[in-house]
């Protein structure tokens, strides 16, 4: 077995990476007979959906998290 630090010698003292949960508290799946119900459920939602639309947060919370994280290798 090849050791990490030795493949990757930059990784040597970098903090420890710990993914926070983040599932929901509660997942329900909704159903409309009719377009008219899909667009009213939109409007009370005040969320944008599409019909590609899978999952959302309520209140609306961005996937990218408070702000798109974008990282750069600076010289």
């Amino acid at each position: 077995m090849i050791d990490l630090f030795d493949k990757y010698p930059e990784w040597v003292g970098m903090p420890e990476f710990d993914q926070q949960n983040k599932k929901p508290f509660k997942e329900i799946i909704v159903r409309f007979e009719t377009e008219n119900d899909y667009l009213d459920f939109q409007k009370k939602l005040n969320q944008q959906l599409t019909l590609k639309t899978k999952s959302i947060w309520h209140p609306f919370k961005s996937h990218w998290g408070v702000e798109r994280k974008v990282y750069v290798n600076e010289p």
